[in-house]
């Protein structure tokens, strides 16, 4: 793993700690919120690299539009959920409010993400989600693999070690889902996860195929999970890397 990585993950989870620790929840109350900022996070830093390349390239007289992004295997962000948006709100404004409608907007544009993003931000404290949008737009996330999984991976192993067993999930480390990966081969046909977790087999199985230079439509993906905001967690993951599938 890169020294970045490793920083990035130390960096986030210091503001996590600082909104546990400040708001007086429980870790199962603010790792969905954390982990969607994140998410917004990513999708936007993909969404930005996307948009810098069809600009680059030119559509002639037509307009570049959703299925312009999609086609990159991107998720589409209308302006009120860029995160250069929320970053730059007056200072007057209610910022719950703004992530709620970013991530509301989000999901009238992107169907598979239907009813999955948090919107608990405006019960959070406004100064706190100040902080969390500052920290997370300061750090890189261009980081090779799947860095959402990662910094998700790394989240559980602290929540857990935070409240015990009861505090979450087990997860399997990411070099053994790369291995399981290498062995199974998924070049094509139906891939399922039946301890889903993060997406984290489909993300990986997803890589697999592109590194063989496979296309990616080739495997389907069926996900089962016991917890319904872990599937969430799931369908956010598998939004980022430009996949989707049934998980339920």
């Amino acid at each position: 793993m890169p020294a970045n990585t490793t920083e990035l993950e130390k960096r986030l989870w210091g503001a996590a700690d600082e909104l546990r620790a400040n708001s007086k929840l429980k870790s199962s109350q603010y790792s969905v919120p954390v982990l969607g900022l994140i998410f917004l996070r990513y999708a936007d830093h993909k969404f930005t690299k996307a948009k810098a390349k069809l600009d680059s390239q030119g559509t002639g007289r037509r307009t570049i539009g959703k299925a312009d992004y999609q086609a990159q295997g991107v998720l589409y962000l209308p302006q009120a959920a860029r995160f250069s948006t929320l970053l730059n709100l007056p200072e007057g404004a209610d910022i719950g409010k703004a992530i709620n409608d970013a991530m509301k907007v989000i999901e009238a544009d992107n169907e598979d993400l239907k009813e999955v993003l948090p919107r608990t931000y405006n019960r959070l404290d406004k100064e706190l989600l100040v902080s969390l949008l500052k920290n997370f737009a300061a750090v890189p996330m261009d980081i090779e693999g799947d860095a959402f999984g990662k910094i998700y991976e790394y989240f559980l192993g602290k929540f857990a070690m935070s409240e015990g067993q009861k505090g979450g999930e087990f997860f399997t480390p990411t070099s053994i889902v790369k291995l399981i990966v290498e062995i199974i081969e998924p070049y094509h046909g139906r891939l399922l996860d039946p301890a889903a977790g993060s997406g984290g087999m489909f993300v990986q199985s997803a890589a697999f195929v592109e590194h063989h230079k496979k296309a990616v439509t080739d495997i389907s993906i069926y996900g089962q999970e016991k917890v319904a905001e872990t599937i969430r967690l799931c369908k956010m993951n598998l939004a980022v890397h430009g996949l989707a599938g049934d998980i339920r």
